[in-house]
């Protein structure tokens, strides 16, 4: 019984160990949902929150029961990592902040709010020598992470991501508001360089493009046809990989996937009853197609990665999605919008 009650002992002092204090900064939207999300992590401390906004952070202090903090210095002395969900201004400055006081950061997407400004908190994170993590939250979509086995050097993608108008989010041009989430998706599971981008979108309702297309080529023949939208009369975040003999069909907002994939019928007389056969004409023989539906397991995409976040730092790993993720999906996605404006004036 000694032994045991030691073991325990040791178990919880080594948990006890593990769990880091967490400041959050902004306590928008999003904010309060990371909030929550902490506090049901056992992982962490949730030391408090700051918001610069005194009476709306008095109000979410009441209504979580977190303590607010008048002072984003004194919350970021006091912590061990920082979780950074303030308006996208607000990035550079307050993780940098962070970083300079040697403090691991979680920060939202899109990691800044320019490129130069990326490339400077590149300079600032190798100095500092702490684990970033950007919330690219789609690469924890349930439905991507049941995907990503089947998905192997995927030659053509296409994404459509539609939202109803929402004047929340109209302080980004939608390019890093919503099509920001599949270039980093894409960029990920083609693991290329980006050769040449083509765009066009347009300002509707807006003062920065509402609607946008864009066309990403790769260096090894990939390509990518992107459409992102925040005026729609539906909401859809789907996208497709095609591959050699493959098509993986990832419905973000539904959480469903679906597998397609044909493989060379050897003994035709062996085949199940109801087969699907097709004859492609090539001469190269028949092919069967498979259709699959893998398990989506629920997850909570936001807990998994600040669980992700938590494990990187106590390992000492990477992070999922590391700081030069975020820096090359905002690079994209400036790419992207310089050829908007660009069509844009020749227009005007």
């Amino acid at each position: 019984m000694a032994l045991i009650s030691i073991l325990l002992q040791q178990i919880f002092k080594k948990a006890d160990m593990d769990k880091l204090k967490i400041g959050v900064l902004g306590a928008g939207h999003l904010g309060k949902i990371h909030l929550k999300c902490i506090k049901e992590l056992e992982q962490f401390e949730l030391l408090g929150f700051y918001d610069i906004d005194k009476t709306h952070a008095e109000e979410v202090s009441k209504e979580l029961g977190v303590k607010y903090y008048s002072s984003r210095n004194e919350l970021m002395e006091a912590a061990d990592a920082i979780d950074i969900v303030t308006p996208t201004i607000a990035h550079f400055d307050s993780a940098a902040m962070a970083m300079k006081k040697f403090k691991h950061v979680f920060i939202e997407k899109p990691i800044v709010t320019t490129v130069a400004e990326a490339k400077s908190l590149l300079t600032i994170s190798r100095e500092a020598n702490v684990k970033i993590q950007v919330g690219h939250v789609e690469r924890f979509n349930p439905a991507f992470l049941a995907a990503q086995p089947f998905i192997q050097k995927p030659v053509f993608i296409e994404a459509h991501r539609l939202a109803q108008f929402n004047p929340r989010g109209t302080d980004v041009p939608v390019v890093l508001d919503l099509m920001i989430h599949d270039i980093d998706i894409i960029l990920s599971v083609v693991g290329a360089n980006v050769r040449r981008v083509s765009a066009s979108g347009v300002p509707v309702i807006s003062t920065t493009p509402d609607i946008a297309n864009a066309r990403i080529e790769f260096d090894n023949g990939a390509v990518a046809n992107l459409t992102a939208s925040r005026i729609s009369m539906k909401n859809m975040r789907k996208s497709r990989f095609f591959q050699r003999d493959a098509y993986i069909s990832v419905d973000f907002l539904d959480k469903k996937t679906e597998i397609i994939r044909m493989e060379e019928v050897e003994d035709e007389k062996n085949l199940p009853p109801f087969a699907m056969v097709i004859d492609p004409g090539d001469g190269q023989g028949k092919k069967q197609i498979h259709i699959e539906n893998p398990e989506v397991k629920p997850v909570n995409a936001i807990k998994m990665e600040l669980e992700r976040f938590h494990e990187s730092i106590i390992n000492n790993e990477p992070t999922p999605v590391g700081i030069l993720d975020g820096y090359s999906a905002l690079e994209v996605a400036y790419k992207v919008m310089d050829q908007i404006n660009e069509n844009l004036y020749h227009l005007s």
